[in-house]
């Protein structure tokens, strides 16, 4: 009688077939990459909204920040919604795997794809005159890993408790939600109470601390602490509401 493979073995199992379907699906790259991409050229050579200058110092982490909740969120929402509707994870729930094992492996994919993304709009920005301080690398990566985590919960619980057909809407309404609520543009910029509520939002947290850390060499270790208990709530959501079939 064959025995399961130990936990670790499932979730590198799980995170390269996880990596795989994203590099093969064209749909997750467009969200994830040519549309951030769009993103900053058009706001780095717009005249608005009115930002600091150079504009490309405000709009490259900001763009960053928006490529993480294009991959962790709207893309995994949209390929874990119809995996469920197609059967796909049906199959996995008769495994060891589990829902923990799932979210895990669906985190390590997406970093994983991170760094390609990260890679090419980091260059273009750079290209673009981006001079980041090189004191805020590194708290610009723990930021950007936080958004990760925090948004590829987000997008497993409304996949994993939603009909594939909403979730597609849900996932893509809330992409464009976000870039209202500080993803891309600074809270500060904001008009009031919209500001205010944005910067204890998860879009707003994100992009923030990667302008702060970015621009000013900051470690925005508040902001962190939210995100990560943002997606505490969610990954815990999921994990007891998950549903493996529609």
């Amino acid at each position: 009688m064959s025995t399961p493979a130990a936990p670790a073995q499932r979730i590198l199992a799980q995170t390269r077939f996880e990596a795989t379907t994203i590099l093969r699906n064209g749909e997750q790259f467009l969200v994830s990459i040519i549309l951030p991409l769009m993103a900053l050229v058009a706001l780095t050579y717009s005249p608005f909204p009115e930002l600091d200058e150079p504009r490309i110092d405000v709009v490259a982490p900001g763009v960053l920040a928006l490529a993480v909740v294009s991959i962790a969120f709207t893309g995994q929402a949209i390929a874990t919604g119809f995996d469920r509707r197609y059967g796909v994870l049906r199959l996995l729930g008769v495994t060891p795997l589990g829902r923990g094992g799932l979210i895990v492996g669906k985190t390590l994919a997406v970093l994983l794809f991170y760094l390609l993304q990260a890679a090419i709009l980091g260059g273009v920005a750079l290209v673009l005159g981006w001079r980041p301080a090189l004191v805020g690398l590194l708290p610009l990566a723990i930021t950007l890993v936080c958004g990760v985590l925090a948004f590829v919960s987000f997008a497993l619980l409304i996949a994993g408790t939603m009909r594939a057909e909403a979730v597609l809407a849900v996932a893509n309404l809330l992409w464009v939600v976000f870039l209202g609520l500080g993803l891309v543009i600074p809270t500060g910029e904001l008009p009031g109470t919209v500001g205010a509520a944005a910067a204890w939002l998860p879009p707003g947290l994100l992009g923030d601390a990667a302008r702060a850390a970015a621009i000013d060499g900051a470690w925005p270790w508040l902001a962190w602490l939210l995100l990560l208990l943002w997606g505490a709530v969610a990954a815990l959501l999921a994990r007891r509401s998950f549903r493996w079939s529609d």
